[in-house]
């Protein structure tokens, strides 16, 4: 019998073109914004300009006090532990399944990342933090994978009892928040990436949050124009006498990465609320289906739906491999979904199994990382398949959950007839 999957030459569901999902929605609001700031100034070296007014709405948006914003989403992170003084010896927890800019910024600065497994959401598990923490144990980092927020209310909890600081990588979550509080305000420090199709994006470029003073100084001075930091510390702060130098590195953003950035931003709650909106029904019509868990996401979250994260389960479909269902998927015209390849546990990458050929200099006893030490977090990355959920596009939705349907009532032609 023929199969009527496209795959195998039938007519797809989803007929429309790549993009599906075009981000940053880019329009002439924000063409505009973009060529008056090139005829404006493409050098902003202080709080002057775009960039200070990209600064005071992202703190007011996120409702703190200091932000920073920078080259990148690692320059951010880097940053921001360069802030918190880590160095030799020092440990810092973080998740084993992640894109691995949470952790590399940590071997420039000789402090060893402790790696620590998922949950069911695939975010770093609070138990066995708390399970992971020693005298030497530093900081404590989160991330949001996908934009699902972590449970990042006992993770605080934990870092407060412990004495020890808690680092927010909110990379896929801008604009998610728990029981109304938004992700990047939990910790000591939060760093985001607004890199490529980021929920908030500039292209490229990050930013760091802080309420604490001291650690907004040192992240100007590890990151900003002399100038700026000579505008900014107090001429009493032990730390007055660095503005010049800082530490020598230049992790501003380019200004026309700004003009970007605060148009989407303006934007970013209405768009996220439409995401979830249709993220939500897309869950509940696959909810169900054999061969995918969908993510059960507490009341309390609401998500920045980074992707739809969905976790296939090979052993109710025939043992159907998650590239063959992707490849059917995307026959049938769901051009947005994906096998990410990153993130990815930490110990799958060679950096973190023999870093000595790249950082010769680490100390004594850094860790080494193998494949096979953090099983959760490998078997998710192993079977995770993600879709881009658009803010706008109900037929689009509606045509990937047909599409799914489709596919798996007609899993066994993709393995061939049973014995």
């Amino acid at each position: 019998m023929s199969s009527p999957l496209a795959i195998h030459g039938g007519p797809p569901v989803v007929r429309s073109a790549a993009p599906q999902v075009p981000w940053p929605p880019v329009d002439i609001n924000t063409a505009v914004a973009v060529t008056a700031q090139l005829y404006s100034a493409v050098s902003v070296p202080g709080r002057t300009g775009i960039v200070a007014e990209l600064e005071s709405r992202l703190a007011e948006f996120f409702g703190v006090r200091r932000a920073v914003v920078t080259s990148s989403g690692t320059a951010a992170l880097h940053s921001a532990y360069s802030a918190l003084g880590l160095t030799d010896g020092d440990e810092v927890i973080v998740p084993a399944y992640t894109a691995h800019p949470t952790a590399t910024p940590l071997f420039h600065l000789r402090a060893k990342p402790v790696l620590v497994d998922c949950d069911e959401l695939g975010n770093i598990d609070p138990l066995q933090v708390e399970a992971a923490i020693t005298p030497f144990t530093k900081a404590i980092v989160v991330t949001h994978l996908w934009g699902v927020p972590a449970r990042v209310e006992a993770l605080a909890d934990i870092a407060e009892r412990h004495g020890i600081r808690l680092v927010e990588d909110g990379s896929h979550a801008h604009g998610a928040a728990v029981g109304g509080r938004r992700v990047g305000t939990f910790g000591h420090i939060a760093a985001f990436s607004m890199g490529g199709a980021k929920p908030l994006s500039a292209g490229e470029g990050g930013f760091v949050l802080t309420d604490d003073d001291d650690l907004y100084y040192r992240v100007l001075l590890h990151s900003q124009d002399g100038g700026r930091c000579r505008s900014e510390i107090p001429i009493d702060h032990p730390l007055r006498r660095y503005v010049v130098t800082g530490t020598g590195l230049a992790h501003r953003m380019h200004p026309l990465a700004a003009a970007l950035a605060l148009g989407q931003l303006n934007e970013l709650d209405r768009r996220l609320g439409g995401r979830r909106q249709l993220a939500a029904h897309m869950i509940s019509e696959l909810r169900g289906l054999p061969g995918i868990s969908v993510p059960e996401v507490p009341a309390r979250s609401a998500p920045a739906w980074y992707a739809l994260a969905l976790l296939h389960r090979p052993e109710d479909l025939g043992g159907l491999p998650v590239d063959a269902l992707i490849a059917a998927l995307r026959a049938e015209g769901c051009l947005e979904v994906d096998h990410p390849r990153a993130p990815r546990p930490l110990n799958e990458h060679p950096l973190f199994d023999a870093p000595n050929r790249l950082f010769p200099n680490l100390p004594e006893g850094w860790p080494r990382y193998r494949a096979g030490q953090y099983p959760r977090s490998e078997r998710r990355h192993r079977n995770t398949l993600t879709i881009t959920v658009p803010h706008d596009d109900p037929e689009l939705v509606e045509g990937y959950v047909r599409a799914f349907r489709k596919v798996i009532t007609h899993h066994r032609t993709l393995i061939g007839p049973d014995p």
